[in-house]
């Protein structure tokens, strides 16, 4: 059976003329005759992009949100009122209040609308935490456990607006796809670690190849022991498919180009990877 990605959000966009590129993602799975929209983005070119792509909204039917932070989940209100009811899959913890802290400024980077608000419009919430099937050979993580030494998160991330606790954003899940190639990761943010998400993906599944890692890997943020740490763990499971995007960072990005030569390939607005 054939997947396809396409990339709808993204920090930056590609060389298809007309579409925008804004700090959020979403992403257009298509498994078979069914498909699901991962995250929607911050709201702002989702709907925008789509059309130039050619892309029906109205026909997809599941949502799935990667984490509760404005830039993957900002794009739901628009996707309502555009597109109709839909069924949004999230974790329990999804709605929490969620507070950044950079450059000696705070503020709120969680989800802008209420759950009863998006139920008023039409979205559907199935919560879990748990690994589960959600389309044929399509696995959503649930929780990841934090079991890697190295994966510290982003200690920028807080629950109150005093910056007293932080947030290890315990809600963070991927997509898993099971490919004759191997598993292939699709990643929002991915704060809960590529490692870690790899790892459980690996056990989930009983599947030990890991074919590709395609979004966003959150190392902007991270130490440079982090990234080396990571460069060489993705060395270790012989990843073919590097294609990292949104929260990545620059730095991070251009050491994955350089020792992925022949896999790598920058995440944008407009990329489609197709794979069997």
């Amino acid at each position: 059976m054939s997947c396809r990605i396409r990339i709808l959000c993204d920090n930056s966009a590609g060389p298809l003329s007309g579409t925008l590129g804004e700090h959020g993602f979403a992403a257009l799975v298509q498994q078979g005759e069914e498909s699901l929209l991962f995250d929607t983005g911050a709201g702002e070119t989702l709907l925008h992009n789509a059309q130039r792509m050619n892309v029906d909204l109205k026909s997809v039917e599941q949502v799935v949100l990667s984490h509760g932070h404005y830039d993957h989940a900002g794009g739901l209100w628009p996707l309502l009122q555009a597109a109709g009811p839909k069924k949004v899959l999230a974790h329990p913890d999804v709605f929490s209040r969620r507070y950044v802290f950079r450059e000696g400024a705070t503020r709120s980077v969680g989800i802008p609308y209420s759950e009863d608000f998006l139920a008023g419009l039409g979205a559907t919430f199935s919560y879990g935490d748990a690994f589960r099937e959600i389309l044929p050979g399509v696995f959503l993580t649930g929780e990841v456990p934090r079991l890697s030494s190295f994966e510290e998160g982003d200690a920028g991330l807080f629950c109150d607006l005093a910056g007293c606790r932080r947030d290890t954003v315990p809600d963070d899940q991927s997509l898993v796809i099971v490919t004759e190639k191997g598993l292939l990761l699709l990643l929002g943010c991915c704060h809960a670690g590529v490692v870690n998400t790899i790892e459980f993906a690996r056990e989930k599944t009983g599947v030990g190849e890991v074919y590709g890692v395609v979004g966003g890997c959150h190392l902007a943020f991270s130490s440079q022991s982090q990234i080396d740490a990571t460069i060489k763990a993705l060395k270790k499971y012989k990843v073919k498919k590097v294609s990292p995007g949104h929260c990545t960072g620059f730095h991070a990005a251009a050491r994955l180009a350089r020792e992925f030569p022949g896999g790598f390939k920058p995440l944008q607005v407009g990329y489609l990877l197709e794979v069997e």
